[in-house]
């Protein structure tokens, strides 16, 4: 008889967060029902019916706990959460790390490091714990796009947006975080870089901008006769235009500071009225790799 071959069932994309998150829930709820079950019963809620805090607690616990409408799918690996679920966590764990942080900080300045050092050590270091869990569900819910960028399979990622295109049919499907923006044909879309003239692929600035705008009519950016003449005087020597100091200053800036080059994705529909030039969205270039994503976005669309 043939033998049967036992294979592993891969895990689906998704699940790791939806683990973390659950894993990260429980930990703070059994260290808040072990606070709970020190105090009176009733002592205990009383109180939280009286806090605004307690209340706000127990609905980031419920939601980062049961994780209503999250499911991992393939096709979106980095959003298993719904937008609704995933924008509620960041900001529940955005408010508990300023309030573990603002009630640390004040305990601090009245105890003292001494006594400071004695609590974390009494907690198990939860004083420190509990604002690094906080952080990494914010961090875990941060803006990301659907997926990795796959250029073999036509699939990009810039920023916190996810481009998919289609080669048989010429379609472009464009995703924010895990909204569709919209679908559009290839051929109509095309990519632009705004700075790309001024912006090194490092992000800082090459060369100064140009404080003056060039004429439209030919001449190459070269001052007419009235002009030249209003700069000299009766010797004959040019006197320089005096510049403010707000000016110099908005120049030096743009000098010395860092620039990030943001990349523009256009649609450009002859068919659709009032919706010629239209920009569909606009990243910046934060990581080498949505430079790479960014290029190859533009040599695809180019080929379509």
């Amino acid at each position: 008889m043939a033998g049967t071959k036992d294979t592993r069932a891969a895990a689906v994309a998704g699940a790791g967060t939806l683990f973390a998150l659950r894993a990260i829930g429980l930990v703070i709820l059994a260290r808040w029902l072990f606070s709970m079950s020190q105090m009176d019963i009733l002592a205990a809620l009383t109180g939280m019916a009286s806090s605004p805090w307690a209340c706000i607690n127990l609905v980031f616990l419920f939601l980062i706990v049961f994780l209503p409408g999250a499911r991992a799918r393939a096709e979106r690996p980095f959003h298993p959460l719904p937008q609704w679920l995933r924008q509620a966590l960041r900001l529940f764990a955005l408010l508990g790390f300023l309030f573990a942080a603002w009630s640390i900080g004040a305990f601090v300045w009245t105890a003292g490091w001494k006594r400071v050092l004695h609590a974390i050590a009494e907690t198990n270091g939860w004083l420190v714990a509990a604002p690094v869990l906080y952080v990494a569900v914010v961090w875990i819910c941060r803006p990301r796009a659907l997926w990795r960028t796959n250029v073999a399979a036509r699939r990009f990622a810039i920023g916190r947006y996810a481009i998919s295109l289609d080669s048989a049919t010429r379609t472009t499907v464009v995703w924010a975080e895990s909204r569709k923006v919209g679908q559009y044909d290839a051929r109509e879309l095309s990519v632009r870089w705004p700075e790309a003239a001024y912006a090194s692929p490092g992000g800082t600035v090459a060369r100064a901008e140009p404080t003056g705008g060039r004429a439209d009519d030919g001449s190459d950016g070269r001052c007419d006769d009235g002009a030249g003449s209003a700069g000299a005087g009766a010797g004959g020597e040019t006197r320089s235009a005096p510049v403010s100091g707000a000016a110099s200053r908005k120049a030096g800036k743009r000098l010395v500071w860092p620039r990030r080059p943001k990349v523009e994705l256009l649609w450009n529909s002859p068919a659709a009225a009032g919706h010629n030039r239209q920009t569909v969205f606009r990243a910046p270039l934060v990581s080498d790799g949505d430079r790479t994503a960014a290029r190859a976005l533009d040599a695809a669309l180019r080929q379509a």
